[in-house]
């Protein structure tokens, strides 16, 4: 799938971690609706939400038959809202905290000083659309899906807001058969 600008003003952008620990990216992506540079409108949040979910539903329909959003702790938190509200689908967030209870799925982030994801309640034969703010390896989101099928659950598409096209994460996602649908691109390729 493409990436799609959905307004000339939306930014995004590559910026160094200046907290970067030794098994984190130096750098991170920022853009519009993280909050950093300045508030964020509701209607942007809508709009963003809507997009991701319309360019999904025209690029792999099977979106529609999805169970649940499914976001990644953090930067995923919002995006995986703004989704949900746009296409009626409740949402579930994985977190790094671990906690007793059924249907855990365990993934790693590799790349982060806290590597250890885990996902709740998580039922085998239930579909999710996986959704983060930028996907810059795809590792992290590779890993989350092998989990899932582990699980005996069914990714059906990727959506996040800023693909870093650097290091073909679009590639690492998409050979687990799974569309990445992404707002806009940066980091120059791709």
């Amino acid at each position: 799938m493409e990436a799609v600008t959905w307004r000339a003003a939306f930014q995004a952008e590559v910026v160094p971690r200046l907290d970067a620990g030794p098994h984190s990216r130096p750098e991170r992506v920022l853009h519009d609706l993280d909050g950093a540079r300045s508030a964020v409108l509701p209607a942007e949040f809508a709009t963003a939400g809507r997009i991701l979910w319309e360019g999904l539903r025209r690029a792999t329909p099977a979106v529609e038959e999805a169970d649940a959003i499914l976001g990644l702790d953090a930067g995923g938190i919002v995006p995986a809202l703004a989704v949900s509200l746009a296409s009626g689908l409740p949402y579930k967030l994985a977190w790094k905290v671990r906690v007793p209870l059924p249907g855990t799925v365990h993934f790693v982030e590799g790349h982060a000083n806290r590597p250890d994801v885990f996902a709740y309640g998580i039922a085998p034969g239930n579909s999710y659309v996986l959704v983060d703010d930028e996907v810059t390896t795809g590792v992290t989101l590779a890993n989350l899906a092998q989990a899932l099928f582990r699980h005996g659950a069914r990714p059906v598409a990727v959506a996040c807001l800023a693909e870093d096209t650097r290091y073909r994460a679009r590639e690492a996602v998409e050979e687990l058969g799974l569309p990445l649908f992404s707002l806009t691109r940066v980091g120059g390729r791709g």
